[in-house]
């Protein structure tokens, strides 16, 4: 077999379970709060990163260099962005939080101009037009001469989290460590961090084994292994572009579990502003950006 047919079927593996994760949050918030989601599923993927770390032979390198970055790039995620993206999917519905967040290309995009000092270019204007019309008509659930949003506050927090996750990988763009150790190495920052958090606050409680198993499902599947998998992508694909498109996969995929499994009847302000959204994403993928290609949940 290929590397790029190698890449392809990791990056469908890849984009199959980020296609659940929406549902998976909203299962797991049914149980618990965004803070012990993140506690839990932080806990289980750095088990899982730190398994695979050593089997890899790279515990030594792992505990010896990179956490000068890892400080400040574990803050960063999976602390402050998946406390945002699990707080605007705990007010909002699954498939609103989904769609919103795809935005977070067209962030990276606009960002890239004061990070990385590149320069917009017509089409990324155009796409940015059409993407965020998306949001609007999402924000708004099809009333889009109403400024009222129905609910500002989880459509902002998700938003944000699109901000935090282009900034994140923009500010990693030139990052020196292996994609598994700074994954390992950013959990273990974390991990204390949160723990804190969740004695100041809730503390630490059994939420069943329904949520205990959604929680698992999250840290094991969305934070770790379709990371692993979109990583062997991208290194074995001869072009990012073969893989990048992959993800237009997810949303479809995403509403019909959200339907079956959740109980959320589809929107039509939903389908409406995703197709928005896709379409300000497709138009960008024509033309060529020097940012890094990243995973996305």
């Amino acid at each position: 077999m290929t590397g790029d047919r190698q890449a392809i079927l990791f990056g469908l593996g890849a984009v199959a379970l980020w296609s659940t994760v929406a549902t998976a949050f909203k299962v797991a918030l049914s149980h618990m709060s965004p803070l012990e989601l993140i506690w839990l599923a932080s806990l289980v993927s750095w088990a899982l990163m730190g398994a695979l770390v050593a089997r890899k032979g790279l515990l030594g390198q792992a505990l010896t260099s990179g956490w000068r970055t890892a400080a400040w790039a574990g803050l960063m995620n999976p602390v402050a962005y998946y406390l945002v993206l699990f707080g605007a999917y705990d007010r909002l519905p699954g498939q609103e939080a989904m769609a919103l967040n795809y935005t977070w290309a067209l962030a990276m995009a606009i960002l890239a101009v004061p990070v990385l000092g590149q320069r917009l270019t017509r089409t990324d204007v155009l796409a940015g037009l059409i993407a965020y019309s998306g949001v609007w008509v999402i924000a708004t659930r099809g009333a889009v001469f109403d400024v009222a949003f129905a609910d500002p506050v989880g459509v902002g927090l998700a938003l944000v989290s699109t901000l935090l996750w282009a900034l994140y990988w923009l500010l990693n763009a030139r990052d020196p460590r292996p994609p598994l150790i700074a994954q390992w190495q950013n959990f273990s920052v974390a991990l204390p961090v949160l723990t804190a958090l969740m004695l100041l606050g809730p503390g630490l409680s059994w939420y069943g084994w329904a949520g205990f198993a959604s929680g698992f499902y999250v840290g094991l599947f969305e934070m770790g292994i379709a990371f692993v998998l979109w990583q062997l992508a991208v290194h074995k694909v001869s072009r990012t572009a073969k893989i990048s498109n992959l993800i237009f996969l997810s949303p479809p995929v995403s509403l019909v579990l959200l339907f079956l499994v959740v109980g959320e009847p589809i929107l039509a302000s939903t389908l409406v502003g995703l197709v928005l959204i896709l379409g300000g994403l497709g138009l960008q993928q024509w033309q060529k950006h020097p940012v890094p290609a990243v995973s996305h949940d």
